[in-house]
């Protein structure tokens, strides 16, 4: 079983995208504060959900190489 990222940031910063896998294999956007994100078909979708979420700001989404989950 590989660990789960929880995912934790301060509130004042602006929207930012991990997108990953979770730990059954489903491909997932969070946002870092918690506020949005989804399930996806594939790698492409959940970047491009979140690169359109944070207006093509190129910093704002990253890959995550660990396994992670969206709360609901």
């Amino acid at each position: 079983m590989s660990p789960t990222l929880h995912i934790i940031a301060p509130a004042g910063e602006t929207a930012r995208f991990v997108v990953g896998q979770d730990p059954e294999g489903h491909w997932v956007a969070v946002e870092i504060h918690g506020r949005a994100g989804g399930l996806f078909r594939s790698r492409e979708a959940a970047v491009d959900y979140a690169v359109g979420e944070t207006d093509h700001r190129p910093d704002a989404v990253s890959l995550s190489a660990e396994r992670i989950e969206l709360r609901l």
